[in-house]
C-alpha cells in the first residue's frame, strides 16, 4: 500500500469520504477545515452526515492513526506531498461555478505547499479552472492535477473503493502518477488525460445520468397517456446492453447536491464558450415539469384544483430527503413539491428516518413548517392523502392495511413506484403511480 501523506481541505460529504478512504489504502491523511466545531465534533468521533459505512472507516483509521483533524494547515500543509482541495462550489444565479472557496483556499495554501508538491481540484470546477488555482497558489514549483469525484450520497464509501474509474488530469505524467499512486491497490480503470478532458468528463456524467432519469420521466408520462406500464417498457430497453438499466427508474425527478448544479453548469460553460447546450437545457426543463406533474397528481387525488384550492387537506408525506440513504434536503424534489402543496393551502404532516432526534439548526429551519412525525403511520392518521416521495425500503414494510385504516382519504400518490399497486387497491385504496396501469 502506498504510504503518501495527504492534506485534505475540507470536510464536507466528499472531503471526509475521500480522506478516511485514502486513510484506508495506506495514506498518513490530515483533513483541514476552517470550522472549529466540525473538527472538534470529528476528533470526538461524531460524524456529521448519513452515509453508510464512512463512521466505521472513520473511526477505525484515527485508531489506527492513518487519519486525524486539523484547523491549522501549517501542521499539515508542508509535510504533504498531495493537497485535495474538497471545497464546497456552489452555483451563482447564472448557472456557473462559484470558485471563491477554491481559490481561498489555493491561496492561502498557496505559501505553506511543498516545493513539488501536488494540489489537486477534487471539487467540482469549470474546465480551465487548474490553470486558476495554480495562479491562486502563486507558485511555479508545484503541479495542479484534477482529479473529480463520483461519489453518490449513500453509496459513497463503496463508490470509493469499488470505483468504475479514477480519472486523473494533469499536464506532467509524473503528477499523474503521484495522484495515481494513491489509487493503489483498486481494481480499477485508471484514466489518464489533460486537466480540461477530465474537467469536463466529470460534468458530462452527471448529465447524462440527469438525461437519462428526464428521458425516462417522460417515457413514463407517455405510459400514461397511452395506457402502458412503465415498468414493462423500462424492463424492454433497459435489457439493451447499449442501454442498461440504471438511472432508468421513473419518479418525482433528480435533485441533490450533483445534478442540479453540474447540470445548469454544463449549460453555462456551453454558453461561455459559443455553444447552445439545447438538449441540457431540455433535460432541466423536463424535470421542472416532472415537479408540476406530481403536484397534480395530489391535487386529483383529493378532487382539488387550481392555485390556492388545497385548504383543509392534510397531506401525509413519506420521505423528504431527495434519495434513500442519505439525509441530504438539497434540491429535493420532495420538498420542491411539498412546499408547493402547503403554499396552495395544504397542511403536510411528514415523516423520514433521518428526521428522528436532533435536527440541527439548519434542518430545523428548513423542515420548521411541516408538522414532522414519530413514524410513518402516525403521519397518516387522519390525512386526506398520502405521497410517497422518497424510496425508504422502510416503507415497504409499513401494512397497507393499517395506512387504509389511518387515513381519512382513500388515494396514495406513489411518486416511486414504491408500493405494491395491487397490495393497495386490495384493501380499497386508489393508487396513482409515475407511469403505471
Amino acid at each position: 500500500m502506498t504510504t503518501s501523506t495527504v492534506t485534505i481541505v475540507g470536510t464536507g460529504y466528499v472531503g471526509l469520504t475521500t480522506g478516511a478512504c485514502l486513510a484506508h489504502l495506506g495514506s498518513n491523511v490530515t483533513c483541514y477545515d476552517i470550522d472549529p466545531d466540525k473538527v472538534a465534533a470529528l476528533e470526538r468521533g461524531l460524524i456529521p452526515i448519513v452515509e453508510d459505512g464512512l463512521d466505521e472507516v472513520v473511526r477505525s483509521n484515527v485508531e489506527a492513526g492513518r487519519l486525524r483533524f486539523t484547523t491549522d494547515p501549517t501542521t499539515c500543509v508542508p509535510d504533504s506531498d498531495v493537497v485535495m482541495l474538497c471545497v464546497p462550489t456552489p452555483q451563482d444565479e447564472d448557472g456557473s461555478a462559484d470558485l471563491s472557496a477554491v481559490v481561498a483556499a489555493a491561496t492561502t495554501l498557496g505559501p505553506l505547499l511543498a516545493p513539488g508538491a501536488v494540489i489537486v481540484n477534487k471539487s467540482t470546477v469549470p474546465v480551465g479552472s487548474f490553470h486558476m488555482v495554480g495562479d491562486a497558489t502563486g507558485r511555479d514549483d508545484v503541479d495542479v492535477v484534477s482529479n473529480p469525484e463520483f461519489l453518490r450520497e449513500g453509496t459513497a464509501v463503496n463508490d470509493f473503493l469499488h470505483p468504475d474509474r479514477v480519472v486523473i488530469g494533469a499536464e506532467r505524467p509524473e503528477a499523474a502518477d503521484r495522484v495515481a499512486k494513491l489509487y493503489d491497490g483498486l481494481d480499477t480503470e485508471i484514466i489518464v488525460t489533460d486537466p480540461a478532458s477530465a474537467e469536463v468528463i466529470k460534468y458530462a456524467a452527471n448529465g447524462f445520468l440527469a438525461m437519462k432519469i428526464s428521458f425516462v420521466n417522460s417515457v413514463a408520462a407517455l405510459c400514461e397517456q397511452v395506457g402502458a406500464d412503465v415498468a414493462a417498457v423500462v424492463e424492454g430497453i433497459g435489457s439493451d446492453r447499449r442501454i442498461g438499466s440504471q438511472f432508468l427508474k421513473p419518479g418525482p425527478g433528480w435533485g441533490g447536491s450533483c445534478f442540479p448544479k453540474d447540470s445548469r453548469a454544463l449549460v453555462a460553460i456551453a454558453a461561455a464558450h459559443g455553444y447552445d447546450f439545447s438538449l441540457m437545457r431540455g433535460v432541466i426543463d423536463i424535470n421542472e415539469q416532472q415537479y408540476e406533474r406530481m403536484i397534480a397528481k395530489v391535487c386529483s387525488a383529493v378532487g382539488r384544483y387550481g392555485h390556492d384550492r388545497l385548504t383543509g387537506i392534510t397531506v401525509a408525506a413519506w420521505g423528504l430527503t431527495f434519495k434513500a440513504g442519505t439525509d441530504d434536503l438539497h434540491e429535493s424534489p420532495s420538498l420542491r413539491i411539498l412546499d408547493e402543496l402547503e403554499r396552495r393551502g395544504a397542511t403536510i404532516r411528514a415523516y423520514d428516518p433521518t428526521t428522528r432526534g436532533d435536527l440541527g439548526a439548519h434542518r430545523a429551519e428548513r423542515l420548521g413548517r411541516f408538522e414532522l412525525m414519530a413514524d410513518p403511520l402516525t403521519a397518516v392518521d387522519g390525512a386526506d392523502v398520502l405521497v410517497v416521495l422518497t424510496e425508504w425500503p422502510e416503507f415497504t414494510s409499513v401494512p397497507i392495511a393499517d395506512v387504509a385504516h389511518r387515513l381519512r382519504g382513500r388515494a396514495i400518490v406513489d411518486t416511486r413506484n414504491l408500493l405494491d399497486p395491487a397490495a393497495v387497491r386490495d384493501v380499497g385504496l386508489d393508487y396513482d403511480g409515475v407511469g403505471r396501469r
